[in-house]
């Protein structure tokens, strides 16, 4: 691995090469921090599809795409004369200090849940109203619900054994039938929505990031799609003049593989 004053070395180069891209090119000389925006968000969902596929190159790569926006972003500030780049690093480095009194004070934690309480309550005397003021709106919904649970659990509101939060479970999907039954949308959706978040604060308590276990869902779901998509076409059979019973063979064998 690479030395402290190689790592220094390499992110000086990042910078120097911001200056002159951001001087000489000119996509780099028009962009803002509003038409960068959108592609941030890309790139962390690109770099959140690496780590799932656990694939370590394309996350090396993916990280300096994301580290870039960030330098980017900060040279727009430095043209601005609101912040430069050693204004992000010196805040995100006093946030830490403040935020970890069991480390660099004298405050004692004996936990991990510790640690999370001093967190939020920390938060709140920086003038914060709120603990869900940190969970940004424009997050999907899933992710949200996880942050919202988390959040409210750092201040104690949560409970106390994970068959608890199972009965809960049963609870809204017992409800949601009952729903379902009279067949009113409004109230059934209503009534989803608490299943779902319901399932969300179930997957917390078994250490189970619900968008992750989603997604690898997702990915699974799509390998074994495209598998019987090729089979399909290997006989030059559309799906749609196909049998359910004909499709589940080769998803069956799709899920051997």
């Amino acid at each position: 691995m690479n030395s402290r004053a190689n790592q220094l070395k390499a992110f000086d180069r990042l910078l120097t090469i911001m200056d002159e891209l951001r001087e000489q090119c000119p996509w780099d000389k028009k962009q803002t921090m509003e038409t960068l925006r959108h592609l941030t968000i890309e790139e962390t969902y690109e770099l959140g599809d690496a780590i799932l596929d656990n694939d370590l190159e394309e996350v090396k790569k993916e990280l300096g795409d994301v580290l870039l926006h960030i330098v980017f972003y900060s040279k727009i500030g430095s043209e601005t004369k609101d912040f430069d780049i050693a204004d992000v690093c010196n805040s995100i480095c006093e946030k830490l200090i403040s935020r970890h009194p069991h480390i660099y004070s004298d405050v004692k934690v004996e936990n991990e849940d510790d640690v999370k309480r001093n967190w939020e309550n920390l938060k709140l005397k920086e003038g914060k109203t709120s603990v869900l003021e940190g969970v940004p709106n424009s997050l999907p919904a899933l992710v949200k619900a996880n942050r919202i649970q988390e959040k409210v659990a750092g201040v104690g509101f949560d409970w106390e054994e994970s068959n608890q939060v199972w009965e809960k479970v049963e609870e809204e999907l017992s409800e949601f039938k009952a729903e379902v039954a009279k067949g009113d949308a409004n109230s059934m959706e209503s009534e989803f929505g608490d299943v779902m978040f319901s399932m969300v604060n179930y997957a917390r308590f078994l250490n189970i990031n619900p968008e992750n276990a989603l997604e690898r869902t997702n990915k699974k779901f799509s390998k074994r799609f495209k598998y019987l998509e090729e089979k399909a076409k290997e006989l030059n059979k559309p799906l749609k003049d196909m049998t359910l019973a004909e499709m589940d063979v080769f998803w069956e064998e799709a899920k051997l593989l």
